[in-house]
Order: structure tokens, then C-alpha cells, then sequence
């Protein structure tokens, strides 16, 4: 199975202030976001990781920054996982879009929201799967990828891996700079491992010499990053 860690950027001050990012540039981690991010590396320090993917949006290229230092790893950007693209929502303040009759949609049947301008919840859920079902295809089973993204496009990628109506979404908590951990095997077969997760990391065991190979593969695919302490 392909290792999967999906990591939200860390907090930036768009968010004190309740106002969609969305694509904007300029909107940088502020310090707690940069505390949170470096946290995050130190935390991923001791897996194996083979590459590091990340949005493009600067808040994740930022919060990506430090694990590829910490990897010594370039970062590949990849659109794909970026922000909702919000349309003429993009930059307003949620009090005021909160006024909207859309704002009822968005949140209790957000499957039949599309932004004004912009894309539909759909498209961003299917958006987040194919690539990382693309990503998963591209890389060997026992790989373990990074990528760095955004709260809503990680809810909705788990929610899908998790058989969660797109409707539910939202129940599913992803805070900034946590870990959650997807496993995907080329038969189809998918592992949730972490959902917002912030307690240490551990890369897999080394199986003993005795253990059949079935029972090495059997023992990775289980723990493939495991914990401590999980927080969900």
C-alpha cells in the first residue's frame, strides 16, 4: 500500500479574521502557523517520506517549507490539491456570506453548492481523488508521500475514502498543521490510518527475519505509520 499523509497548512491570519483565502497570494503563515508547521516537520522527521507534494497556494507552500527541509526534499507543486476555488466568494467575510441564501446549502447539503463563479463541492472532492489516486499509481506500494493542503479538500477526500456522504462532510475535523494518514493498495483496498491527528509518528517496523514475507507485508500494511497517542 501506498503511504498517503495528508498535512493541513498551518494558521494564518485570514483565518482570526473569517474571511475565505481561498487562492489569494500573499497570505502568508503567521507565527503561530510557522510554530505549527515546524511541528509538523519535527514530527514527520523519522518516516521514510519519498516526496513531497504540495498546493501551490503559498500558506501550504510555506507550512511544506519546513518538512523539505527537515527531508531534504524539493517540493513538487500540485495544483490539484489546491484551495476551493471560491469565485466571487473568494477574499468576503464569512459574517456577511453567512447572510446569503447559498450560505444554507453550503452548509447542510453542500453536494448541490456551487460558488458563484467558482467550482461545486463536487468538483473539489473529485478533484482531491483523482490525484490521489493518481498519486498512489505513480508511487510503489511501500512509499510514504507527503502532501500539504487545505482543510475542506482533506475533509473531503476522507470522507469519500471513509464512505461519508459529501452531505457529512463537515463533522469531519481537520485542525492546522495536523496529520491524517491514508493507505492505498493497487487492488482497491483503502486504509484510513490517522484522521487530525497531532501525537508523534513512527515509521514501520522492520520485520523480523523469522516472518514469513506474507507476514512482513501483512505487519506494514497495518502500521505503516502508527502512534503514540492519536487525536481524532
Amino acid at each position: 500500500m501506498t503511504t498517503i499523509i495528508l498535512v493541513r497548512h498551518g494558521e494564518n491570519d485570514w483565518v482570526k479574521k473569517h474571511r475565505l483565502a481561498g487562492w489569494i497570494e500573499g497570505i502568508h503563515l503567521n507565527e503561530n502557523g510557522r510554530i505549527q508547521a515546524a511541528a509538523a516537520a519535527e514530527r514527520l522527521s523519522t518516516l521514510p517520506i519519498t516526496t513531497l507534494y504540495s498546493s501551490p497556494v503559498l500558506r501550504c507552500r510555506e507550512t511544506a517549507e519546513f518538512i523539505a527541509a527537515s527531508q531534504n526534499l524539493p517540493i513538487c507543486s500540485l495544483e490539484e490539491v489546491g484551495e476551493v476555488r471560491y469565485g466571487k466568494w473568494e477574499g468576503k467575510k464569512v459574517k456577511k456570506l453567512a447572510k446569503k441564501k447559498e450560505w444554507f446549502t453550503v452548509q447542510f447539503f453542500p453536494s448541490r453548492m456551487q460558488f458563484p463563479g467558482g467550482e461545486t463541492i463536487r468538483q473539489v472532492q473529485t478533484r482531491g481523488v483523482n490525484a490521489l489516486e493518481a498519486l498512489a499509481a505513480k508511487h510503489a506500494d511501500k512509499d510514504i508521500i507527503v502532501v500539504v493542503s487545505h482543510a475542506d479538500l482533506i475533509k473531503l477526500v476522507l470522507a469519500h475514502y471513509l464512505g461519508v456522504h459529501i452531505d457529512l462532510f463537515q463533522r469531519i475535523i481537520i485542525s492546522p498543521a495536523s496529520v491524517s494518514v491514508l493507505h492505498l493498495a493497487p487492488n482497491g483496498m483503502v486504509r484510513v490510518g490517522r484522521i487530525n491527528d497531532d501525537g508523534p509518528l513512527q515509521p514501520p517496523p522492520k520485520p523480523a527475519e523469522k516472518e514469513t514475507p506474507e507476514q512482513a507485508e501483512g505487519q506494514t500494511v497495518e502500521t505503516a505509520v502508527s502512534t503514540n497517542k492519536s487525536n481524532s
